[in-house]
């Protein structure tokens, strides 16, 4: 990746975090922990690696991509109004009773959205059967799912990787941000579903563990997922949750409460700064 190429990617994530924080704010709720945390590979998703069109979202040659963590909608709103799938400014009406921009992703009403989700575990299941029906209709497309750390507790997630791996759906691909936190505590606390490459690895899927909010580190496990033949590839992001805003970086409390008008003004500062920075280099 050029260091021009790395740039726009950082200006991207920028700008898709201030749509978290605009979103939230706007929502008086919503989760922008783990839409921060994501926020890195939503951007590197939409802006390289998915096979995508804006101006035609339903493109039947698409790539698809979908939002196992359902409730980080705020993050995958955030990369497709940056990539032209809807305007930016729609981006505070989050949640409002006459928006289409509701607290989970919703396929018949927002644009780039390929499946309805929020479900805990549903969505991987659903992103196997994608995979499955493009093999039998011999498409090239991919699939793409993102999936949370707290959300792997969930036993469906795991016959979705047995499935995948009986299917040898080497189409899928599985993300997951790995952020140490869920809603009520840390994973260890809460349910301590480590060691998760082994447990993965064990199901017959290809592993791959990364930094994930490292541009280049995405571009070499992307790629090599595309490389895979015979089986699904995982790709493990160990990422920071609340990355970006200073207050809420590491903090279980961000998990699912928005800003208030002061803590909305300190983040935006924040990012606008880096903002100015990346566009200054």
């Amino acid at each position: 990746m050029t260091p021009k190429e790395k740039q726009q990617l950082e200006l991207a994530a920028c700008k898709v975090r201030m749509g978290i924080i605009e979103g939230t704010h706007g929502a008086k709720a919503g989760h922008p922990g783990g839409s921060l945390s994501a926020a890195d590979v939503f951007t590197y998703l939409y802006f390289k690696e998915l096979n995508i069109d804006p101006k035609d979202p339903k493109w039947e040659g698409r790539d698809r991509f979908v939002l196992s963590k359902g409730h980080t909608a705020p993050g995958l709103y955030g990369a497709l109004a940056n990539r032209g799938f809807f305007p930016v400014e729609d981006l505070p009406t989050l949640r409002h009773i006459d928006s289409y921009l509701q607290g989970h992703p919703n396929m018949h009403t927002v644009p780039g959205v390929d499946m309805s989700t929020g479900s805990l575990g549903q969505g991987i299941s659903v992103a196997a059967g994608m995979a499955l029906a493009a093999k039998h209709q011999g498409r090239t497309c991919r699939v793409y799912t993102l999936l949370g750390d707290g959300e792997i507790a969930e036993g469906e997630v795991w016959e979705a990787l047995m499935f995948a791996h009986h299917y040898q759906l080497d189409n899928l691909c599985v993300i997951l941000d790995n952020n140490g936190l869920q809603i009520d505590g840390s994973n260890k606390e809460v349910m301590d579903s480590s060691p998760i490459p082994e447990k993965f690895r064990a199901f017959g899927l290809e592993v791959v563990e990364i930094d994930g909010h490292d541009f280049d580190a995405m571009e070499t496990a992307f790629a090599h997922a595309r490389e895979v033949k015979g089986t699904p590839t995982a790709i493990i992001l160990h990422t920071i949750k609340g990355k970006g805003v200073s207050y809420m970086e590491g903090q279980v409390g961000w998990h699912g409460k928005a800003p208030n008008d002061e803590e909305y003004q300190i983040a935006m500062a924040e990012l606008r700064a880096r903002l100015a920075e990346l566009e200054a280099m």
